[in-house]
């Protein structure tokens, strides 16, 4: 299998996993198994760094009118301030700063406890169960839009994003279950974690990336963009796909699968 193809499945997995509630970590652990990409040494690390940045773009592809705090008038042109992404931007900083000052601190030493499969296994199923107790009991939502949740929630949902720092939780997963148990409506539990997926992916990314001070081959350069296209092409797919099936449907169906895949990690890796 060339590096090509390699990279564009890598992509599309990571495209699919990093949105929908089901553990990108996962995921990988499995795919690692059998795509190696033969290239020198510490260049798959960079590559993950890239595709989960082309991952990110799509977010600010799909809500950048959303999320833009400033508004043009070509006309008198004069820009305004848009009061409302302003106040969005605020509540992201607050639910991201826990997660950040904890991942900040401690990063490594998780990675080192807890990067196993034994872990990442226990992870998918436990969420996985807590998504189907959730749905079960889910409350009627007091909060029907992000524009509802109001800065103690986002604060709170911080502390849930937190949980993500465990390999196999899932960052999405966590904060939208943490949403979900305060009170935000589904659509507005996810379309929340998206935009929270833009700091901390975002700066994540960017400070991994500062570590590489090495040029690129012809073919290395070609599978990194093959991937990062990848990724970005089917994150667009993904968001729109999990917003418009939560509008008519549960996590359950997520729960379940976490539950599958987790299973399929602990004896994969126990047998192997």
């Amino acid at each position: 299998m060339t590096e090509i193809i390699k990279a564009l499945i890598l992509g599309i997995v990571e495209g699919v996993t990093e949105w929908l509630p089901i553990s990108s970590t996962g995921h990988m652990l499995i795919v690692d198994e059998f795509l190696h990409l033969n290239m020198p040494d510490g260049f798959m690390d960079l590559f993950l760094v890239l595709v989960q940045l082309a991952a990110i773009l799509a977010v600010i592809a799909l809500y950048w009118r959303k999320l833009l705090p400033v508004s043009f008038d070509p006309e008198r042109s004069t820009v305004a301030v848009k009061s409302d992404a302003l106040a969005l931007w605020i509540k992201i900083a607050v639910a991201c700063l826990p997660a950040a000052v904890i991942g900040f601190l401690f990063d490594e030493r998780i990675n080192e406890l807890f990067f196993n499969y034994q872990t990442v296994a226990a992870a998918l199923i436990f969420y996985g169960i807590l998504f189907i107790v959730i749905e079960q009991k889910h409350p009627r939502a007091r909060m029907d839009d992000v524009s509802q949740i109001d800065y103690k929630t986002a604060a709170k949902i911080g502390l849930f994003q937190i949980l993500a720092l465990i390999p196999g939780t899932s960052r999405s997963g966590a904060t939208i279950i943490g949403a979900l148990l305060l009170g935000a409506s589904r659509t507005a539990a996810t379309e929340f974690t998206f935009y929270l997926a833009i700091p901390v992916m975002l700066g994540a990314s960017l400070l991994r990336l500062l570590r590489f001070g090495r040029s690129f081959t012809g073919a290395e350069i070609a599978v990194l963009l093959t991937g990062m296209a990848a990724a970005f092409i089917v994150s667009v797919i993904s968001i729109k796909f999990l917003v418009g099936y939560v509008q008519k449907h549960d996590f359950k169906i997520f729960g379940f699968y976490r539950i599958a895949l987790g299973v399929v990690v602990a004896v994969y890796f126990w047998v192997v």
